[in-house]
C-alpha cells in the first residue's frame, strides 16, 4: 500500500507542472506587459487607472479565465472569459454571482441592458453598504462577444468612483472585446 502511495504521490507531482502549464498556456506575454488571451482578448497591464493583478483560470470545467484588476480607493474590475457551447443568456448566466451577493446582505438597485464600448451588455448593480455620501457597490455584466462569454464584475463606490466604473466596463465591451477573433474549438486546437 506504502507503495501504491508513493507511486502515486510522484505521478501527481509529475503531471501537476503540466496541468499549470496548460492554464498559462491559454495566455500569451505581449508588449507593454499585455496579456493576450486564447480569444484574442487583451488584458493590458493597466486600463485607465487599474492595473492588473493577475490572470488565470477561473473554473476548470467551463474552462473559464479571468483577468483581475484594482485601483486606489478600493476600486476592483474582473474579466471572466469563457468558450461558448451554444446560446448564452447573460441574465441566467449571472445567476450564481448575483445568488451569492443577495445572500450577504447585498440590495439589488439596478437591472437591465446598458451601452458599453458600442456594446449591448446585460448587468446587475447591488448596493452593500454606504457611507457618508459613498454607496458601495458591486455591478455584474455579461455579453457574448465572438463564440465567448465575456463576464465582468466591477466593485466601487458611487459617485466618488462612478467615471472609474464606466472607463473599465467600456474598455471590456469595447476595445476588449472587439479583439476576440479566436472560435472557442479554434483556440482549443490550435494549442494541442
Amino acid at each position: 500500500m506504502r507503495r501504491v502511495s508513493i507511486v502515486f504521490f510522484a505521478l501527481l507531482l509529475a503531471l501537476a507542472p503540466a496541468a499549470a502549464q496548460n492554464i498559462r498556456d491559454r495566455f500569451t506575454d505581449a508588449a507593454d506587459d499585455a496579456k493576450i488571451h486564447d480569444s484574442g482578448f487583451v488584458c493590458p497591464l493597466k486600463i485607465g487607472d487599474f492595473e492588473r493583478d493577475a490572470v488565470g483560470e477561473h473554473d476548470a470545467l467551463t474552462r473559464a479565465d479571468f483577468c483581475s484588476y484594482s485601483a486606489q480607493g478600493g476600486v476592483y474590475g474582473t474579466v471572466v472569459l469563457m468558450p461558448l457551447a451554444g446560446a448564452y443568456d447573460p441574465k441566467a448566466a449571472l445567476a450564481p454571482q448575483v445568488l451569492e451577493e443577495e445572500a450577504t446582505g447585498g440590495k439589488q438597485v439596478a437591472e437591465g441592458t446598458v451601452q458599453f464600448g458600442g456594446r449591448q451588455v446585460y448587468t446587475r448593480t447591488y448596493e452593500t453598504t454606504s457611507l457618508e455620501d459613498l454607496r458601495y457597490r458591486t455591478l455584474f455584466a455579461a455579453a457574448p462577444a465572438g463564440g465567448w462569454a465575456v463576464e465582468a464584475t466591477v466593485e466601487f463606490a458611487t459617485p466618488r468612483d462612478d467615471t472609474l466604473e464606466r472607463g473599465f466596463l467600456d474598455f471590456v465591451y469595447g476595445a476588449g472585446a472587439a479583439k476576440i477573433t479566436v472560435q472557442p474549438l479554434a483556440a482549443a486546437a490550435a494549442k494541442q
